[in-house]
């Protein structure tokens, strides 16, 4: 069996250590060959060749959980038992399906399945193909509507515990501090502790479980979290404090001070969880990108049944169906404009903010915006299938996806727990055993604050969070990154290659020049409508253009290699070469000879028009640039970055182009299957190369690049070996799918700096290094606030990437 890539939720992970250790675990599991286990979107990503039961397995053996659906849905067709098993098995054979039951009574089926493996459609593919049909009975959520729906759980608990512990603390800061606000006399000292444990308890144990409940699942599997940190620190606390209070006597006759520290165990408490309380809200912005996208497709369809159209759930539509827009609707799936035309607005895919007109024949792509006119379309590509499926595949992807700078902190994060364990374990023992009186005390907390400011979740998320919001922002801006390293190399570039065709230039033939008159040109364009070839094309295109009134044809003959021949309104009309012309003993004259001259010498293709035996015109057609090419050179330029032109054109034609772009390296006429080569020639040269085309015959050099970026306007040959897919046809993107890619690396940077910083700094602090040289000694309530703001720290920095913008 071959070993297949599978992405599951994991429910229960906490911080990087989960994380790592979890990864370790899963590499460890035999028919397991490769695991990845990101902390930010709480997924898994396993390529294995075994089944689904399998890995679950494996997960729950490693102290962790992964979340079922439960789906009651509508079976139409059941007719007996034998229809109920039939349909069963169907369903059971599907990868994600856990447990299937059929009800024949009222033709309902429950399953309980992994969503991220299964769907609808395909639920329902199993069972059409036995004569069945589901109808479902509620809408089918994505993977991050579920993800978020675990968030909002999580976040409403930690809300709801936070609002009484507060009310708690509260109680116990007054109670710790009454002395200081004139109450001394207000309670006898036993009757405070004793109050004060009162108090600290539902802290401990109530609003605590939120911690302790992860660190007894983890340490029945012999594993160990930040959640045991906390555990540990504040039962240390807790624990120490109960004895002072039911034993002082032996307190005092061992000549120990009979301190109790419930309100250092109810501080860290609230402020840990407070910690946590901000780091889920600022995570849930952090897949913000991707959920938009995903919320742009309609939950339903209006489609065409005979000469009734008639509202389906879009799960039902099938390809083939037409299907109906009206103005202002997003259109439902991707497909082919029948009847109609209107003004389409693509930004959400690609970017670009100006509409296109959209008429029968052309194509829809699902999510976009239809403008005021009514549409009706054929269906070509549905579910999974669609653009914005794909886009959305491709950035799941991305995010899944640890560059080779986030393994450093994983190997970190996999070790750190157990470290900070034996810090604090020596921190202990060093002020019990050398520290100043109360020796104990000093032990006791700088233990504590070892245990609790020692957080490695800033470490597990300062890379994921980082991808997730980074890819999620190129999204919205039209580029999508895959690949495991692509988002790192990409900041590396040094030399961007670009392929002519389709990529600087428009990639289709258009008229630049006409010596002539038009009316002349309007018996040019008449003769050449009856040609199939490209120039043809474009010379008629420029007659609408220029909204010049076409002539009938009244003959037409084609002269391969010269040009075409007809007769138009009783005038005989030639367009080609200057051989034709000399074949028929017309003669140029010397302004005409110079301007063909000149426009050879552009790299254009010029052509000449004759009527009635004279010369009517020079005509030139030219692969001409797009707009934005000569700022997205320029932009490189600035950037440091080399720029060179690959193309199989000649070299005349290419350094014309290249000479417009200030392109100084041109590399010409050079066949499809050596621009590899090329691309091998300047890495061992030294450079980090991207090579960006759109064509089938780029399909080997985007491969053979450090970074491949494709345009979606291109084939799928060349975006399927592509690294950066660019959604729109603008060449600028280029430069700002770099710019990106810089500002996410930094971003990664900063936040592994700080979490590194912040440990290498607070921990020795916290252990009491500093005490013997400055008096300095870390509160764990004070740990305990700087713990929860690091993470915090972390996911508010990534979020920045969401107002990335070009420049």
């Amino acid at each position: 069996m071959s070993s297949l890539p599978m992405t599951l939720p994991v429910s229960g992970l906490s911080c990087g250590s989960c994380a790592a250790r979890l990864q370790r675990h899963l590499e460890q599991v035999s028919g397991i060959t490769q695991a990845q286990v990101n902390l930010a979107t709480a997924q898994a990503t396993v390529h294995s060749s075994l089944p689904l039961d399998a890995i679950i397995t494996a997960v729950e053996k490693a102290g962790f959980r992964v979340p079922e659906q439960k789906a009651t849905l509508t079976i139409r067709g059941l007719s007996c038992a034998s229809c109920v098993r039939r349909a069963e098995t169907a369903l059971a054979q599907l990868t994600g399906i856990r447990q299937v039951e059929i009800n024949l009574a009222n033709s309902s089926v429950t399953m309980s399945y992994v969503a991220e493996q299964v769907d609808f459609q395909q639920m329902n593919q199993a069972v059409q193909a036995i004569g069945f049909e589901l109808l479902p009975s509620s809408e089918a959520t994505t993977p991050e509507d579920r993800a978020e729906e675990e968030r909002q759980k999580e976040y409403r608990e930690l809300r709801q515990r936070l609002t009484i512990s507060g009310v708690l603390l509260a109680v116990l800061l007054l109670l710790d501090h009454g002395a200081m606000m004139g109450m001394q006399h207000w309670l006898d000292h036993r009757l405070n502790h004793l109050l004060q444990a009162l108090v600290t308890t539902p802290l401990q144990w109530w609003v605590g479980w939120y911690f302790h409940r992860s660190t007894l699942t983890l340490l029945r599997h012999g594993a160990v979290n930040m959640h045991t940190l906390v555990s540990i620190g504040t039962f240390s606390a807790y624990g120490y404090s109960l004895l002072v209070l039911l034993f002082p006597e032996w307190f005092y006759s061992s000549g120990m001070q009979a301190e109790v520290y419930f309100e250092t165990a109810g501080s860290i408490i609230v402020l840990i969880l407070l910690g946590r309380f901000l780091e889920a809200r600022a995570r849930g912005r952090t897949s913000q990108a991707i959920r938009q996208l995903v919320g742009q497709v309609p939950k339903q369809a209006r489609v065409m049944r005979g000469n009734e159209e008639i509202e389906i759930p879009l799960a039902h539509v099938l390809p083939g169906d037409r299907v109906v827009i009206r103005p202002g609707e997003r259109v439902p799936v991707d497909g082919t404009v029948l009847e109609g035309e209107s003004t389409i607005d693509e930004s959400m895919i690609t970017g670009e903010s100006i509409p296109v007109l959209r008429r029968p024949g052309d194509p829809l792509i699902g999510g976009t915006v239809n403008g005021r006119g009514a549409l009706l379309c054929t269906a070509t590509r549905v579910g999974q299938s669609t653009l914005l499926a794909q886009i959305v595949a491709l950035v799941r992807q991305a995010q899944q996806a640890k560059p080779p700078i986030a393994h450093l902190a994983d190997r970190i994060a996999a070790i750190f727990v157990p470290v900070v364990l034996l810090i604090a374990s020596l921190t202990f023992l060093a002020w019990w055993y050398w520290g100043a009186e109360p020796s104990l005390t000093h032990a006791l907390l700088s233990a504590v604050a070892v245990l609790i400011i020692a957080c490695p979740c800033a470490l597990g998320l300062a890379t994921p969070t980082s991808i997730l919001v980074g890819t999620g922002r190129g999204a919205e801006l039209g580029i999508l990154i895959r690949g495991n390293a692509a988002l790192e190399t990409a900041h590396r570039l040094s030399c961007v290659v670009f392929d002519k065709t389709g990529t600087l230039t428009t990639g289709k033939p258009t008229v630049t020049d006409w010596s002539g008159s038009p009316e002349d040109l309007a018996f040019v364009a008449t003769a050449e409508r009856s040609s199939e070839h490209p120039i043809a094309a474009a010379i008629v295109a420029y007659a609408k253009q220029e909204k010049l009134a076409l002539h009938k044809c009244e003959t037409f003959a084609a002269l391969p290699g010269q040009g075409v021949q007809a007769s138009i309104a009783g005038r005989e009309v030639l367009v080609g070469t200057q051989r034709l012309l000399h074949s028929r003993q017309i003669v140029l004259n010397a302004a005409e000879e110079a301007l063909l001259q000149r426009l050879e010498q552009e790299g254009k293709t010029a052509l000449l028009a004759a009527i009635d035996g004279k010369v009517a015109g020079v005509l030139a057609v030219a692969d001409v640039l797009r707009p934005s090419s000569q700022a997205a050179v320029a932009t490189l330029h600035s950037a440091g970055i080399k720029v060179a032109l690959l193309t199989g054109d000649n070299r005349r034609t290419a350094q014309a182009i290249a000479a417009q772009l200030a392109i100084k390296e041109v590399l010409a006429e050079v066949l499809p299957g050596d621009k590899a080569n090329e691309i091998a020639r300047l890495q061992q040269a030294g450079e980090v190369v991207a090579m960006v085309g759109d064509g089938i015959n780029d399909a080997p050099a985007l491969a053979r690049a450090d970074v491949g970026i494709a345009m979606a306007t291109g084939t799928d040959v060349a975006m399927e070996a592509a690294d950066i897919t660019l959604m729109h046809s603008d060449p600028q993107g280029v430069a700002l799918a770099i710019q990106l890619s810089r500002a996410t690396m930094n971003n990664i940077r900063q936040n592994l700096f700080w979490a590194f910083a912040y440990n290498l700094l607070l921990i020795p602090l916290a252990a009491g290094a500093w005490y013997p040289l400055f008096g300095w000694q870390l509160s764990p309530v004070i740990a305990a606030a700087a713990m929860g703001l690091s993470s915090v720290t972390v996911v508010s920095n990534a979020l920045r990437l969401r107002h990335f913008h070009h420049g």
